[in-house]
Parts: structure tokens; C-alpha cells; sequence
């Protein structure tokens, strides 16, 4: 595919994924919400790529949906062709009724490698919402947050109702979205919502280093293995179930290359080299879960 609102660029082993429509704040549209998709599909097949940035070009991450159709933004049946009917009632399940941020988030939140959010400037709605499916957000001085869903007579989107009260609790996450007001980086800090705040110049810097740290000296399919089992454990209902994919992965792990290279790496004080690739040597319980169906 190729992107006219994002960039996409990998070096030393990092994507970098760049938000690009400047001159509309990298404001969210079908199109862009088709190419991070497929932005993500692309990353989780090269092995080349052991961590992923997204951020945004010129003074914002993203200012939220595109608004340039005006009333009917969020009116589907106005942009789109009245979705399904039965008997009188809409089906919800007609694919036009899903929220397109909510498919960006939901692939990310599949996503095989670490991700970072380096967030530069204004970040909301679903500028905002996209990065909560994100491993670790990093926030510029200049950066500002809003779940504006009230102050647009809307409702969370993107998934936010299950990201964002797992991230910050769930009193924090009330209190932004019932008031929807636009806050500093400074209360994004205090709230959880991101883990640091830096000047303006060091924002880029600081998250390549984050992620040149995520790649030097781990084992690819371990990190992907670790990102699904924390995540998808936020949502299990009893310890148990983390025990059994434990138990699944230091067994399938244990007798692989890369563990025995880790060990012995490590009692012959040398850097690891490891092998298996997160393209081919995924171990045969993985995926462990079955994936939703939307209906």
C-alpha cells in the first residue's frame, strides 16, 4: 500500500511511524485509519522491525477526527448509505456500524512488537484513544490530551471504555471524559496516562533510545510472546489462566535455541546472538486464545 497520510521508516531496527497531515493537525480519516492498519500488518512480518514509534508531523500528534464534513461526521448513514435493517431495528452487526478507531487500536493491541507513543503536541479524541493500545506513551512539554466524547455529544471510542480505566483506574478515567476538557502533559503524568515528560528537542531522542533498549539485547519472539501475555491477561478472570500460559511458554521457550543461547551467553559473560524469528518461530501454542468476531 502506499501511505499519503502516514510515514513509514525503519531504521536500526525501528519503524517509525509518522502521523501526516500537517495542515490539518494529522486530524483522523478513513484513510488514515486504513494505513495504520496496514502500517502494523507490515511491521509484524519484517523481522527487520524489533520496535515501533508513532508520532506526529509539525506541531501536533493528532487533533482528532476530521471535521471537515461538519455535522455529519459521525452520522453514518449520512456519509455511507443507511446501514442494515431487520425487522425495523438497525443491525449492529453490519460491518458500517464499526468504529474505524476502534479497528486501528484493536490491531494494535495485536501487535507482535513494543510500541511507543512519542506524542508532540495536541492529542485528542482519537488522537488520543490510538495510543492507549500503545505499550508506552512519552510526552512532549508541548503535548496536550482530551477525551472530548461529552463536549461532542458522543461516547468513548477506539475501545478507550476498556483501555483507558485499565491504564489510569477508573476514577481518573471518569473524570476526563465526563468533563472531555484538554489537559497538560503534566496531568497526563500525574494520571498514569503517560511515564515521562520531556522538552520538546529530547522527545524523539528519549523514545529511540526506549527502543533501542526494547531491541540490543532480547530475543524478538520473547518480547512478542510477553506483550500478548500482558495485555491479554488484563482482561482474565483468575490467575489460573495466566499460570497456564506461563507454564505453556517456559516449556515451548525452555527447549528452544534462543534459551539455551541466553543461558549460556550469559554464564560466558558475552552478548547474546538469538535467532528464532518472530516470523517463523512462534511456539505452537500461539496464538492461545481465539480471536473475537464482531456481531
Amino acid at each position: 500500500m502506499a501511505y499519503e497520510t502516514i510515514k513509514y521508516e525503519v531504521a536500526e531496527q525501528i519503524l517509525t511511524i509518522t502521523l501526516n497531515r500537517p495542515d490539518k493537525l494529522n486530524a483522523f480519516n478513513t484513510a488514515m485509519q486504513q494505513e495504520l492498519i496496514d502500517a502494523f500488518e507490515r511491521a509484524d512480518k519484517d523481522d527487520g522491525v524489533r520496535a515501533i514509534i508513532v508520532t506526529g508531523e509539525g506541531r501536533a500528534f493528532c487533533a482528532g477526527a476530521d471535521l471537515s464534513t461538519g455535522a455529519d461526521t459521525f452520522d453514518r448513514d449520512a456519509r455511507r448509505g443507511a446501514v442494515r435493517r431487520l425487522a425495523g431495528q438497525v443491525d449492529y452487526s453490519d460491518p458500517q456500524v464499526r468504529d474505524g478507531g476502534g479497528q486501528v487500536t484493536l490491531r494494535i493491541f495485536k501487535c507482535l512488537k513494543p510500541v511507543i507513543a512519542a506524542v508532540n503536541g495536541p492529542a485528542v479524541g482519537i488522537g488520543v484513544t490510538m495510543q492507549l493500545a500503545m505499550d508506552v506513551r512519552i510526552a512532549s512539554e508541548a503535548a496536550r490530551f482530551g477525551f472530548v466524547f461529552s463536549q461532542r455529544g458522543i461516547v468513548p471510542e477506539a475501545a478507550s471504555s476498556w483501555f483507558l480505566p485499565r491504564i489510569v483506574g477508573i476514577a481518573q478515567a471518569l473524570e476526563w471524559c465526563y468533563t472531555g476538557r484538554v489537559f497538560p502533559a503534566q496531568e497526563a503524568l500525574a494520571g498514569r496516562l503517560v511515564s515521562r515528560v520531556v522538552p520538546p528537542e529530547q522527545l524523539l531522542p528519549t523514545a529511540r533510545a526506549l527502543a533501542k533498549e526494547f531491541a540490543a539485547k532480547t530475543a524478538p519472539v520473547s518480547i512478542a510472546l510477553i506483550r500478548q501475555m500482558m495485555w491479554r491477561m488484563l482482561g482474565a478472570d483468575d490467575p489460573m489462566e495466566a499460570h497456564k500460559v506461563d507454564s505453556r511458554g517456559i516449556y515451548a521457550r525452555g527447549r528452544s535455541g534462543d534459551v539455551k543461547e541466553g543461558v549460556v551467553s550469559f554464564l560466558e559473560k558475552r552478548p547474546a546472538v538469538f535467532k528464532d524469528k518472530v516470523s517463523s518461530d512462534m511456539p505452537d501454542y500461539f496464538p492461545w486464545w481465539q480471536d473475537r468476531e464482531y456481531k
